[in-house]
């Protein structure tokens, strides 16, 4: 596995909600602890953490009495090839903002990734319905707005817990804001366009079901710790250092695979 658990959980949450489960593994915490001095760094762009505090208290309210529920109930109603093709339908149509991004970057090789993804999924995944690139090899690598700016030189600003919206910082909460609008899915039909941004938010908390019962611990320094090291993992594209224990994260999370 080429990347932590909990990084793959964040991701997969749209950084949406700060939900009780973020947080470290219990069989062994301390075999899984976030490196010290990289917790220590992080402490320095979250001065506003009483503000920040209350936000993520705000947010694991709506989830545990909103969100949550709505997708426990999604996840009943659609049957498995459902839902995951729903989600894969989802991710494909983000390749083409993604490839966007990659241009504004200066990376050819991502550019021809998202636009080659995009076009094998939707042709021969039955409209992206079924992950087909990822099969052939082309895996997906993910760019925003918000790494777009970090590659500009932009400076990353504090951390801040976006009401439901979750954990950001400065620049990737602008990123965000651009996101939206570079969205595909961000049609003229205004009853359309929420719709699909409402299915596509239930359908990625829906994804982390499972992964709950895998954490636990204090959830707002991990959110924001884990958050931070996964929009570095992002930046710079995984070339970053691995402090987890990748080895044991796979036996943990043999139900991603399935």
């Amino acid at each position: 596995m080429q990347v932590p658990v909990i990084l793959l959980l964040l991701g997969l949450s749209f950084s949406s909600f700060g939900f009780a489960g973020d947080a470290v593994v219990d069989r062994d915490a301390a075999e899984y602890a976030v490196d010290p001095e990289t917790v220590k760094a992080f402490e320095s762009v979250d001065p506003w953490e009483s503000f920040n505090r209350q936000m993520f208290k705000f947010n694991m309210m709506a989830d545990t009495y909103f969100l949550k529920p709505v997708s426990q109930g999604y996840r009943f109603v659609m049957p498995t090839f459902a839902y995951r093709g729903v989600n894969n339908i989802f991710v494909n149509v983000e390749e083409i903002p993604t490839s966007a991004y990659a241009i504004l970057q200066g990376k050819p090789k991502s550019t021809g990734n998202a636009i080659g993804r995009f076009l094998i999924n939707f042709t021969l995944g039955f409209f992206g319905a079924f992950d087909v690139a990822t099969q052939l090899g082309l895996k997906r690598q993910p760019e925003d707005f918000g790494q777009t700016l970090a590659v500009w030189g932009v400076p990353e600003g504090p951390y801040v817990v976006v009401p439901l919206l979750g954990p950001k910082t400065v620049r990737s909460g602008v990123g965000t804001a651009v996101d939206v609008v570079a969205d595909p899915i961000y049609v003229d039909d205004v009853a359309l366009r929420n719709s699909l941004f409402a299915l596509r938010f239930v359908d990625k908390r829906a994804n982390l079901l499972e992964g709950e019962e895998l954490i636990t611990g204090d959830p707002y320094v991990f959110v924001r710790d884990a958050y931070l090291q996964y929009r570095e993992y992002l930046i710079k594209d995984g070339k970053v250092e691995d402090t987890f224990d990748t080895e044991q994260f796979d036996e943990d999370t043999d139900w991603l695979e399935e």
